[in-house]
């Protein structure tokens, strides 16, 4: 069993902590010494709750964890929530490809709205925000991308949601004097989740072989864990200003993803092979078959040719700089990741 490290006193206040990034935060935060205040949105749903209060338990602190029940969608009760907070983590969002896109948007735009207020009006000051590359944006392809770089596309609601919030969350901490400093991850696999997100649910089908070809979709990756260290060291370093662009093993794609999967663990049935882009349409019509069976959209026309209008080519030296970050190997975000499906 790990061991937690001394409590420091301070408690913090995180969002959405069942999440895939949320939990992990949860973990990180516990081990180095903070008592942590979390949200979901069902205390009695086991599966948001478990998986975040055994963190607590693994690391002999279950005192220093609190969960509370809160729908980022409502206004009322976050002041109240807040109260006696140092800092608030703001992760709660709905990360999916596809959906209702009004609850989507919604979800990103009120929750920032009453997150922010709930922290100005306690006096917070300092509040770190999980946004996305979504909202960096993949354009101009060729050209590496920084924090300076904005998303200009809108072809789904998740990258909508994604740019809409945080340009949101940079006007309301001018408008509320706040210290904002943003986490703007890749895909983030690894394990450690209690539902599979769009980053990695596609390990589960690669692995078993429901794709022959993979779609050479430009991807920058990420683990877990370092999005949750990137998060609390953009709260401990006050020279962390700004945005931090977490995406270490950029100008990858899927295709090198399976196929890394089949050469680390050649017993499963991952793709060996990557689907030229002149058959991407091919892919497009095939997901849409299956998903005349009820299996999730991951591909739309308009998604695709999303993908390939830029790249992922995107720089993470500001936080390897600043936020002093030592990455897992793109090997350990692959293992990480298939061990959870095996």
């Amino acid at each position: 069993m790990s061991e937690a490290g001394e409590a420091n006193g301070n408690t913090v206040f995180v969002t959405g902590v069942n999440g895939h990034i949320g939990n992990h935060i949860v973990r990180d935060l516990l081990k180095h010494g903070y008592n942590v205040k979390g949200s979901v949105r069902d205390l009695n749903d086991p599966k948001k709750v478990d998986h975040v209060r055994q963190h607590a338990l693994d690391l002999g602190v279950p005192e220093r964890l609190e969960i509370v029940q809160g729908d980022v969608l409502e206004a009322d009760g976050w002041t109240e929530h807040l109260n006696g907070c140092a800092t608030l983590f703001h992760t709660a969002t709905v990360y999916a490809t596809s959906g209702e896109a009004n609850t989507i948007i919604d979800t990103a735009n009120k929750g920032t709205q009453h997150l922010f207020y709930a922290a100005h009006s306690n006096g917070i000051k300092r509040v770190i925000y999980t946004s996305s590359i979504a909202a960096v944006g993949s354009m101009p392809k060729g050209q590496e991308k920084s924090e300076e770089d904005w998303q200009t596309d809108r072809s789904s609601p998740y990258v909508i949601a994604k740019t809409d919030s945080e340009r949101l969350a940079w006007e309301l901490a001018k408008r509320w004097d706040l210290d904002l400093r943003v986490i703007n991850p890749g895909g983030v696999l690894g394990g450690g989740f209690s539902r599979a997100t769009p980053s990695v649910e596609w390990f589960d089908d690669a692995m078993k072989g429901k794709f022959p070809l993979a779609p050479k979709i430009p991807m920058a990756f990420v683990h877990v864990v370092d999005v949750a260290t990137a998060h609390r060291k953009a709260y401990e370093i006050d020279e962390a200003k700004g945005r931090f662009i977490v995406a270490p093993h950029n100008n990858s794609t899927i295709a090198a993803v399976c196929q890394r999967i089949r050469e680390l663990y050649p017993e499963t049935k991952s793709p060996k092979r990557a689907i030229p882009v002149t058959f991407m349409p091919m892919f497009v019509f095939f997901d849409w078959m299956m998903g005349l069976f009820g299996a999730p959209r991951r591909m739309t026309r308009k998604t695709v040719k999303g993908f390939f209008r830029g790249d992922a080519d995107f720089s993470s030296q500001k936080a390897t700089d600043v936020l002093e970050m030592e990455w897992h190997s793109f090997d350990q975000c692959i293992h990480d990741t298939v061990r959870e499906f095996l």
